[in-house]
């Protein structure tokens, strides 16, 4: 497919790639996109993604927030900037770190330990890729682990999305925890036993029996990395599908579901059906419940006859 020569870059993105435009006369006082940037990050890393305004970072430089614009034009542009600067780029170590699967292992790792640092990252929404240097970099790290590999091009993007959504996932719950401990003071030792007491206390093996045996098994108790296990996992996955295209047995690949559902969102029978759907299941959870309870009194009762009767 040829370039598009064309193509217009939207703001954010060029000043990413650094070919933006140059802002019209500023300030009197030195200025620049980067420390913008850097300063919003700051207010993010403190405060979280929500305390990002114009106003606020122009306050912490020293300016007016229409000072700012002369450099970033829209808060959306600010955010993505924000994003790439606390991405960063991937460590040498991390792109060195062996066979496809501990490259691949190590890059999910830094990962997780930047969407920690930066939690506020797995707020913003997704709207695409993120076309950033690096972003880009972070993508040609996971590929050129895979280069070499019998998978084809669409292929290696595939395990690199599924290795980038694990640890996206891993930073998601681990950074929700984190949060808990700084605002509670809670150690994550009386965290995991608070957790295990309440699933004890409510969950009851004739309502949810496979949940409760797997709690007196002790599984919200266990040390283990249950992420690091399902990437594991995954990963044995993509070596056997690598082990079948050797042997000349490569499958055809899925058609991509796409948005279907998003097309036709707007329509409102659409929309009363879904809803009709929703209050359907939620009233067969309902009976479900009564069901439940019922069948509970009527064991109690004939436990009680039982005893009577001896």
């Amino acid at each position: 497919m040829a370039e598009r020569e064309d193509l217009e870059l939207p703001r954010g993105i060029a000043l990413a790639w650094g070919v933006a435009a140059n802002p019209q006369r500023g300030p009197k006082r030195e200025m620049s996109v980067e420390q913008i940037v850097e300063a919003a990050v700051q207010i993010a890393d403190a405060e979280g993604l929500g305390a990002v305004s114009m106003a606020a970072v122009a306050s912490r430089l020293g300016y007016t927030p229409m000072s700012l614009y002369r450099y970033v034009t829209a808060k959306d542009d600010l955010i993505l900037l924000m994003q790439e600067e606390a991405t960063g780029l991937p460590s040498e170590e991390a792109r060195t770190a062996g066979d496809w699967r501990e490259t691949l292992t190590a890059l999910y790792r830094e990962q997780v330990t930047l969407y920690l640092q930066h939690p506020w990252v797995l707020e913003v929404p997704i709207s695409g890729s993120p076309v950033t240097p690096n972003s880009a970099a972070w993508m040609d790290a996971g590929l050129a682990a895979l280069d070499g590999t019998a998978l084809t091009h669409d292929e290696r993007l595939s395990v690199l999305l599924l290795v980038t959504g694990a640890s996206r996932w891993t930073g998601l719950v681990l950074a929700g925890y984190a949060r808990r401990q700084r605002s509670s003071g809670e150690a994550p030792d009386d965290i995991t036993l608070h957790e295990d007491a309440l699933y004890r206390a409510l969950v009851t093996e004739d309502a949810y029996p496979h949940l409760r045996a797997a709690i007196d098994a002790g599984v919200f108790l266990d040390e283990s990395d249950p992420f690091m296990f399902g990437l594991e996992r995954s990963l044995d996955g993509v070596q056997a599908y690598m082990d079948r295209v050797a042997d000349g047995r490569r499958p055809e690949r899925v058609p991509w579901m796409g948005l279907d559902d998003a097309d036709i969102a707007p329509d409102k029978r659409y929309r009363e059906a879904r809803k009709a759907v929703r209050e359907a299941e939620k009233a067969l959870r309902a009976a479900r419940r009564v069901e439940r309870q019922v069948a509970r009194e009527a064991r109690e009762r004939a436990a009680t006859a039982a005893r009577r009767a001896e």
